[in-house]
């Protein structure tokens, strides 16, 4: 009799990053992974391989730690968001993601999938589709889009920042599914989950590669932090890029200042559990998911979104805890500033009680302009040739609350236009905009370095005259 061979169960992969060479991390066995995953399944536009023809540098491990991620990232979220959650309908029934989308040290969401690079940077093979953070960071974006597609397109530095906050925050809540992980940093962190440690340092191996070339572009070891203590500025005055060890607009800078928070909210929630181990970590990680899903689905699209998010993660705990949690989201946020001493004290139950009816209507998804207003604005200012409108943040403000003003007091929110405009002027200057030569002035500035990706465009409207500013990725 013939005997058939049994099918491999499990595949080798990372479970976070493989590290900044030469130390790097070992593969460890899961359990083959599942990407039909409800309400939020994924692809792989590369055929699957064999399980048991996966080992280290090859296209077949590749494939099954970015496969692992992904299934890891939809089990993360989709216990968390509300029920008819979807991806957008630009991606279809399945999120796909590309592997090998071509030389770049990057990856990206643009609403038909994921795109993954690589490059070989002194000697070493770098991979974005090798890193779980990377890919549960680039699906947390496209998880957002399913929950607020009005954020895509909003000209905000602030909201383009919650996206990258959202997608460093995936990468945190699905490396904390992991048992083994939660071990790792309850004794890395002793027990301190503010502290850096392996999950609150976002892409080790992805900032190496860039280091080499641009050491002031990313943390020392790492590509970001969440462990920082960045304080809450209002972007429109904050310079348009600059070193890693500065807070600047740029998204993924920016962006430290909430995932700062939300790594603070977690390890407050983790020091009122009754067991302090990784089964109180887990719970920790869940409820402080689950209040940030409230949060970004209720929270008006306004400047100063930061506060409205932070405001509304106060609430959401208030309905959902009876405000058990709300002394360790405070003092995350007063901490970073999010929310001044005056707002954060403001956010009380007779307050949250008055506005939950509209918190309790909300529901994901919803029309791309839905609370966004069109500013036009005069192209010709930015070397654009016709009139240029911008989908401003205008929604309607729950709370009346503002990130905290480092002299004292709360800042005042600029107005949209402002917001828009200084959203759009940082695009140009560093060079992130494709501007087609039709609609170009004699005097349009036009980025030379054909290497820098464009997160965005300048388009014919397709509802009106004149020309709009469209997201093409988050990045």
């Amino acid at each position: 009799m013939t005997v058939q061979p049994q099918q491999a169960t499990t595949v080798p992969v990372y479970e976070d990053d493989p590290g900044f060479p030469p130390q790097v991390n070992m593969p460890v066995p899961h359990p083959v992974p599942q990407l039909d995953t409800q309400p939020f399944p994924t692809a792989i536009a590369e055929t699957a391989p064999q399980p048991d023809s996966a080992g280290p540098g090859t296209e077949a491990f590749r494939y099954w730690v970015a496969a692992d991620a992904l299934s890891r990232a939809a089990q993360t979220w989709g216990p968390l968001v509300p029920a008819g959650t979807h991806w957008h309908p630009s991606v279809g029934r399945s999120l796909t993601a590309h592997l090998n989308a071509g030389d770049d040290l990057n990856a990206f969401y643009d609403r038909r999938g994921l795109w993954f690079f690589r490059r070989t940077v002194a000697g070493v093979a770098v991979a974005a589709c090798e890193s779980p953070e990377v890919v549960e960071h680039e699906t947390g974006h496209a998880v957002l889009d399913a929950l607020r597609p009005q954020l895509f397109n909003a000209a905000s530095a602030e909201a383009a920042a919650l996206h990258e906050a959202f997608g460093d925050i995936s990468a945190l809540l699905s490396s904390l599914r992991l048992e083994s992980l939660r071990i790792a940093v309850l004794a890395e962190t002793r027990g301190d989950i503010e502290q850096s440690s392996r999950v609150s340092r976002m892409a080790e191996q992805l900032g190496w590669a860039i280091r080499q070339g641009h050491p002031e572009l990313v943390d020392r070891d790492c590509l970001r932090n969440m462990a920082n203590s960045f304080f809450y500025r209002d972007p429109v005055l904050l310079p348009p890029i600059g070193p890693a060890n500065t807070l600047s607009s740029e998204p993924h800078y920016f962006s430290r200042v909430f995932s700062g928070a939300f790594l603070k909210i977690v390890a407050g929630i983790f020091r009122q559990q009754d067991l302090h181990d990784q089964a109180g970590l887990a719970n920790a990680a869940e409820i402080a998911g689950q209040l940030l899903v409230d949060a970004v689905v209720a929270a008006p699209v306004v400047s100063a979104y930061y506060a409205q998010v932070a405001g509304h993660m106060i609430a959401a705990d208030l309905r959902r805890n009876g405000g058990r949690y709300g002394q360790s989201l405070r003092s995350a946020f007063i901490r970073h500033g999010i929310l001044s001493l005056e707002a954060a004290t403001s956010i009380t139950e007779p307050q949250v009680a008055r506005r939950s009816a509209g918190m309790a209507e909300a529901t994901p998804g919803g029309g791309d302009d839905q609370g966004l207003m069109a500013v036009t604005i005069h192209g010709a200012t930015y070397g654009v040739a016709q009139p240029l409108t911008l989908s401003a943040p205008a929604d309607e403000r729950r709370f009346g609350i503002a990130g905290s003003d480092p002299a004292g007091g709360s800042l005042r929110p600029a107005d949209p236009e402002r917001v828009a405009t200084s959203y759009l002027e940082d695009l140009l200057r560093r060079g992130r905009v494709h501007v087609p030569e039709e609609h170009r002035t004699d005097a349009a500035f036009v980025d030379d370095n054909p290497s820098r990706l464009k997160t965005h465009e300048i388009a014919r409207s397709t509802t009106g005259e004149g020309l709009v500013l469209v997201r093409r990725c988050f990045d």
